[in-house]
């Protein structure tokens, strides 16, 4: 078994999406929106999507929830927690080694946690 996706919530799908289109350029992604309410960006065997809630109702953070990426070795960590806070996301753990994983974490413009490893 394996993941197939990810989705987090927005109240605010133009930020979102320029947020990760920008965090996630370069990185072999590719975006698409099937609805105004959703929109995905995929990888090969996976996708992330953010999304306004089908219920209408306001998006909020799941408290205890995280999106984990692999997304390279040490330099592409570091690399991309930058870019985070660049683009507006928040530090919640600086670039470091955790057990045998090197990782950050940040978070979104919504306040959905992200981990960032090698």
């Amino acid at each position: 078994m394996k993941m197939n996706y990810f989705v987090v919530g927005t109240n605010d799908m133009p930020a979102s999406k320029a947020f990760y289109d920008a965090l996630f350029e370069g990185e072999g992604l590719h975006s698409m929106a099937p609805s105004d309410r959703m929109t995905y960006w995929l990888g090969e065997g996976f996708a992330f999507a953010v999304a306004r809630p089908f219920d209408e109702r306001p998006a909020t953070i799941g408290n205890g929830s995280m999106v984990g990426f692999c997304v390279g070795g040490k330099e592409d960590v570091e690399r991309m927690h930058r870019r985070a806070l660049e683009l507006g996301g928040t530090c919640e753990g600086a670039p470091g080694q955790r057990g045998p994983k090197f990782s950050a974490y940040v978070r979104d413009l919504h306040g959905n946690k992200l981990c960032l490893s090698d």
